[in-house]
């Protein structure tokens, strides 16, 4: 089953699990059932039905943005990692 890694801004959603379980042969189909799981991440990652501009999504560090994007096909031992944007600095 794929795993998705959770920044640790968002673990008060998955009882501070740093990496969870979710079953799924896309992105969009994972997120589903992540969100299914652990409903409080579907507001945080979701702007309606595209993700949040200030998301990053990487399967086993590729950007979904330069593949398929939630249609990103995943296998069961895919790694996917959900990175915010960090702005900040001078």
């Amino acid at each position: 089953m794929p795993v998705v890694r959770i920044p640790t801004v968002l673990r008060k959603h998955t009882a501070d699990q740093a990496k969870v379980e979710a079953a799924g042969g896309t992105v969009r189909e994972v997120f589903g059932d992540l969100v299914a799981k652990h409903p409080g991440l579907e507001e945080q990652l979701f702007d309606g039905d595209a993700v949040r501009g200030f998301i990053n999504v990487y399967v086993d560090d590729e950007d979904i943005r330069y593949v398929e994007g939630l249609d990103t096909p995943v296998e069961d031992d895919t790694e996917i990692a959900i990175m915010p944007a960090v702005a900040g600095g001078r």
